[in-house]
């Protein structure tokens, strides 16, 4: 009989050796969103900054639909070597998960946490073909016409969807929401009129609310964001404590050797450092934010345990 501690050995050797030589081809980072959508934008920064930082090529593979399901699927069921790696937002981790019924996968369980990559906050905007100018005024008129004002999101369980929620339950307010099928369509109808709010990521809706096309009433971050300083959070324009961070990441099959974690872990966050990725994040708002695959497991841990009471509060569901 071998011995258990040279069965050990035999292992740690050979993960040290599939290390060293990690990678050694091209790797696949699924995105779980349609090519354009805020996170792939990230997605794909992250992939051109890292490829030259390992020297082998990031192939995004965009897969959309069923609620982040089909991408964080494949993501889950494909080989644990490194290879195929998921580019995880947060609703495809905390929030989505809370909304159905079931899911193909367990995200506690079935995901190895890699690397956080950025932070983000959404901005809360209104119509310019209606009145609002603060947040005070929605919530007042809101509180007097119970119901009547219409909020748009991307989709339901999208962050602005669920950010919203977590709004109008700190505000004491009704708003009526509506989903869309993408936040192009939904930001349409915001400039419009034909919808009166929306929370959208700073990264979709920024340039809009800097042509006027839109009006930022507040960020929904801790405190103010770099790409519009002169918007309030919403915390101090009426709703205190209020606060909806976005955050994206990526994640491995669970199973992932230590050795090629720790690997692929320092070269992410070395990427993160880098000067010309900070300058491509702020020209789109987002913020790096490099941290240990632990650090962000108790991320996603806290953060899937507070959306999935407020979905439980507010009833919300993908339909």
């Amino acid at each position: 009989m071998v011995p258990p501690l040279f069965l050990l050995a035999i292992a740690t050797v050979a993960s040290d050796v599939l290390a060293q030589s990690y990678p050694a081809r091209p790797i696949r980072l699924i995105v779980p969103q349609a090519p354009g959508s805020a996170s792939d934008n990230i997605a794909r920064i992250v992939a051109v900054e890292l490829s030259q930082q390992i020297g082998q090529q990031i192939v995004v593979d965009n897969r959309p639909g069923g609620g982040f399901a089909i991408g964080m699927g494949l993501t889950a069921q494909a080989t644990p070597d490194g290879y195929t790696l998921g580019y995880a937002p947060i609703g495809a981790l905390a929030i989505s998960p809370n909304m159905f019924r079931k899911t193909p996968y367990n995200v506690l369980k079935d995901f190895q946490p890699v690397a956080l990559i950025a932070t983000n906050q959404m901005l809360l905007a209104a119509s310019p073909k209606h009145p609002f100018k603060t947040i005070r005024e929605v919530v007042d008129f809101a509180n007097q016409n119970p119901g009547k004002l219409l909020n748009a999101s991307s989709a339901s369980g999208s962050p602005g969807h669920v950010g919203f929620e977590l709004f109008k339950l700190m505000a004491g307010v009704q708003i009526t929401h509506v989903p869309y099928k993408g936040g192009a369509a939904a930001i349409l109808d915001l400039i419009s009129g034909q919808v009166h709010l929306m929370m959208e990521s700073l990264n979709s809706i920024t340039p809009h609310a800097k042509a006027g096309r839109v009006r930022g009433l507040g960020v929904t971050g801790k405190v103010r964001s770099p790409a519009v300083p002169d918007i309030p959070t919403i915390a101090e324009a009426g709703v205190p404590g209020y606060e909806a961070t976005t955050w994206n990441g990526i994640v491995a099959p669970a199973g992932l050797p230590k050795a090629i974690l720790t690997t692929l872990s320092r070269e992410i966050n070395k990427t993160l450092a880098s000067p010309s990725l900070k300058e491509r994040f702020a020209a789109i708002g987002a913020e790096p934010s490099a941290r240990t695959p632990e650090q962000f497991a108790e991320l996603i841990r806290t953060e899937h345990a507070k959306w999935g009471d407020v979905v439980r509060r507010a009833g919300a569901k993908i339909d």
